[in-house]
């Protein structure tokens, strides 16, 4: 019962299929009742307006309806009061009842409230970071890698079956280009520079150099005098092997642990791409034409027909991505999430197309974008360029600011959305700082736990909650936070939205400091004591569970 709104809609709509019934009309006439948060005071926990959406099918006024609603429902005991308003509004009034209720729910259910089944054990894939193995994480993986996570967090704990997929791109123009730049600087460093020029797209930064270096101290000089065509791949390996270390390391200690880690070349090594292509073309998804392999992309959305293989027999990036997810779904995946950058936002509905070519739904792909990461210091922007070498790296965020304020900072908008990263703001230990503020929260929770400890008073056990000393507006507006927890977790679910975890936590630890700072917990009568230290036992576990989720610390002093 603590998901009230969940329990309300069921009341509700057993109620308008009692009056549907006594009016011959059909069930299946009947749409969902829908309710939220008012958005002023004194209006209730809880309204709907789903009178005023089936007035006509029931052949009443809105008000009309709306009062047989309430005259059915107001000797419901999870409800104070019941009324309407305006012109067919119903506004819920939650009951002491209701509220020992959620509590005692919370309580019992520890950190296991706000799970739900609501995946039913389905398998998922969240796919995400991915980055080519030629250079260090910037902020834009960072922001991936946090999203990526905290929805696989969210969706393990709403009942999907989880596992997360790093894709190294190790194939490819990105690759050899990453060679010649080690290639290039490994001679360089030692005084043979002219002998190889360092090539005009290559990777300037300068971690390029320090891998060279590593080259030189492991290997001497010995690839240096052999042909290129010997040497490159040699260059590209150890360069590549060295980041990808480098990437799993940045990766690990931010709190991202991948279940696979995916080689782009084993797509090769295994003949997968030409079984693909046959899969394609099986199903009249794909056709011969001077001398190349086309996709029907015009079956689709697309403008124009699409290059799988090319007429050198070289295959696409496209074709890469078709035997890569069908490589997915064939291990068994019910649903693929891949978390891409922004700029691919024009390459979703051909990747869709290709899914759906391969037979599957092109919903058991779903694509989240992540938009880019503005940084700020002194409210003046950071500037960032890849391939020049003038980046921030996401290991420079995390020993600048700390794990937890990156992972909470890179999931404070939408993930579509750009975002401003104050590293000021980030640092400040200040209730300014919205993580510091969430943290603050748990640490007082702790601290007030621990000075009842200290006074010998024992923590109740949840039966002994009387509910009606639960007077205040700051103690209701906390229950009824605590209350949506289970419905908050499953729209972040269904939502793939992390930020709405972020949006709950803040605001609970904003009813939680509003109940600390006007009412006492130790020192009250018996009744009352017992009833508030419940009420921060059940803050305490949902914020550390919440915080569970985002990666984000649960501090017990500050």
């Amino acid at each position: 019962m603590g998901n009230a709104s969940e329990t309300l809609r069921r009341k509700v709509e057993g109620v308008l299929r009692e009056i549907a019934a006594e009016k011959g009309i059909s069930p299946s006439d009947l749409s969902e009742a829908v309710f939220e948060k008012p958005k002023r005071e004194g209006q209730g926990d809880l309204s709907t307006n789903c009178a005023m959406q089936m007035c006509r099918t029931f052949g009443e006024k809105p008000l009309s309806l709306a009062q047989m609603i309430v005259e059915r429902l107001s000797s419901d005991p999870l409800l104070e009061k019941v009324e309407t308003a305006g012109p067919g509004f119903i506004n819920f009034f939650l009951s002491p009842y209701w509220m020992g209720t959620v509590l005692r729910e919370v309580l019992s259910a520890g950190r296991a409230y706000g799970s739900s089944a609501l995946g039913g054990g389905k398998k998922v894939q969240v796919e995400f970071v991915s980055a080519n193995p030629t250079g260090p994480l910037h902020v834009g993986h960072g922001r991936g890698a946090a999203v990526g996570d905290i929805i696989a967090n969210i969706l393990s704990f709403t009942g999907w079956k989880v596992e997360r997929e790093y894709y190294i791109n190790d194939a490819g123009l990105q690759m050899e280009i990453l060679g010649r730049s080690t290639r290039a600087r490994t001679f360089e460093l030692a005084g043979r520079g002219e002998e190889a020029p360092f090539p005009e797209d290559g990777y300037k930064g300068e971690y390029i150099y320090a891998i060279a270096r590593r080259i030189l101290d492991s290997e001497g000089e010995c690839l240096l005098d052999l042909p290129p065509e010997e040497s490159l791949p040699l260059f590209t390996a150890a360069a590549a092997g060295d980041i990808l270390e480098s990437i799993k390391g940045d990766l690990r200690d931010f709190g991202v642990k991948f279940d696979v880690w995916f080689s782009e070349k084993s797509l090769y090594e295994r003949n997968l791409v030409p079984a693909a292509m046959e899969t394609l073309k099986e199903r009249d998804f794909a056709f011969e034409n001077e001398g190349a392999l086309w996709f029907k992309a015009t079956d689709f959305t697309d403008e124009k027909d699409r290059v799988l293989i090319r007429s050198n027999g070289v295959p696409t990036y496209f074709a890469s991505d078709i035997t890569y997810h069908k490589e997915k779904f064939d291990r068994g995946f019910d649903r693929v999430i891949d978390i891409w950058g922004a700029d691919h936002h024009g390459y979703v509905p051909r990747m869709k197309a290709g899914v759906e070519a391969l037979g599957r739904s092109p919903e058991d792909l779903q694509v989240l974008l992540i938009q880019f990461v503005n940084l700020l210091r002194d409210g003046t922007q950071v500037a960032m360029s890849t391939r020049s070498g003038q980046f921030v790296t996401l290991r420079d965020v995390m020993n600048e600011v700390g794990v937890d304020a990156t992972r909470y900072f890179f999931v404070m908008r939408r993930s579509d959305s750009h975002l401003d990263f104050d590293l000021e703001l980030a640092k400040a230990a200040s209730t300014e700082n919205p993580v510091y503020y969430v943290q603050y929260a748990h640490a007082r929770i702790c601290s007030v736990l621990r000075e009842a400890e200290s006074r010998g008073v024992a923590i109740p056990a949840p039966e002994e909650i009387r509910p009606e000393v639960y007077e205040s507006d700051e103690e209701r507006k906390l229950i009824s936070r605590l209350a949506a927890f289970p419905d908050e977790m499953e729209k972040a679910s269904k939502e793939l939205a992390p930020h709405m975890l972020v949006n709950y936590v803040f605001d609970l630890a904003g009813e939680f400091h509003s109940f600390y700072n006007a009412k006492r917990v130790l020192g009250e009568e018996d009744a009352v004591l017992k009833g508030r230290l419940l009420l921060v036992q059940a803050a305490g576990t949902v914020l550390s569970t919440a915080l569970s989720l985002l990666g984000v610390h649960a501090p017990e002093r500050m």
